[in-house]
């Protein structure tokens, strides 16, 4: 997946005009306009004694009749069937959330209740809009320069209207400071780490978070080599403070998750030479 400079998410293209910059330069330009992980205070009271549980089994259906699992390639989604038959479902899944006291639970139930909670949203975003090239189209953010559906309240949650980039960037990212949240979100694109086969639990959530590492780092959509020159996900760029904030943390990020080939590469690898990620929407063909 060989590309250069790509706009981030939720930003219009703008116009530059760029001299002959390194890439670090590029990267480190590009990650301005990433969104930052800034904590919103109204989501931190949880209780930690709570005995609630969360009912997914509603998007574990729904992932199990319309995700589709490729050996070696992203997982792609249904949107056309799901469209034309669970739609109704989603939808009310979707409903049973927003009506959950989301302070009254515990810190693992929210985890698990904010991940599924972001990608049935997405999955739902896209089929109220679809057919759809990518993500990227559907453009209802509010402003000039935005774009896609990210800063658009999609749902209200105990009185308060919540939107994609709440759910990652003021929420999930802030509270949790994991880097494996990155691969557990979903944004309906080839470039992203892959959409889950099954919702997202307490019990589950931490080899989950792993699987996802791994299987997006053993990848070509994460990690690819030009020669001897390291490629990588945009994702390592957009969000470099949350895998250590340059090449050198973010190659160890890597090399935790690698199998042993890709491992023994980057050894020898001290910085990332190209970046890029790939919009087009992860649906069945």
């Amino acid at each position: 997946m060989k590309s250069t400079l790509q706009p981030l998410a939720g930003l219009k293209p703008l116009i530059f005009v760029l001299l002959v910059i390194p890439l670090s330069g590029i990267a480190s330009f590009e990650a301005l306009f990433a969104p930052t992980a800034d904590p919103w205070p109204r989501w931190q009271t949880h209780d930690p004694a709570s005995s609630i549980r969360v009912n997914h089994d509603p998007w574990d259906q729904i992932l199990g009749r319309h995700l589709r699992e490729v050996a070696g390639d992203v997982n792609r989604f249904d949107y056309s069937g799901l469209k034309q038959g669970d739609q109704v479902l989603l939808d009310q899944y979707i409903d049973s959330l927003s009506e959950i006291s989301v302070s009254q639970l515990n810190r693992p139930e929210q985890l698990a209740y904010w991940i599924n909670l972001y990608n049935a949203l997405t999955v739902q975003t896209i089929v109220r809009n679809y057919p759809v090239e990518s993500i990227r189209d559907i453009d209802i953010s509010p402003g000039f320069l935005a774009d896609g559906p990210w800063d658009k309240p999609l749902i209200t949650i105990e009185g308060i209207e919540v939107t994609l980039n709440d759910i990652e960037h003021r929420i999930l990212r802030p509270f949790w400071k994991d880097p494996r949240l990155h691969y557990a979100v979903n944004c309906a694109s080839i470039g992203c780490p892959n959409l889950a086969s099954r919702a997202y639990r307490p019990a589950t959530i931490e080899a989950m978070l792993d699987r996802g590492a791994r299987d997006y780092i053993n990848s070509p959509r994460g990690v690819w080599w030009d020669g001897e020159n390291l490629g990588v996900s945009s994702i390592y760029v957009w969000f470099r403070q949350d895998f250590g904030g340059n090449d050198r943390t973010i190659i160890a990020h890597l090399k935790k998750y690698a199998k042993p080939e890709l491992k023994q590469r980057l050894a020898a690898a001290t910085a990332i030479h190209d970046h890029g990620y790939d919009w087009r929407l992860n649906e069945v063909h």
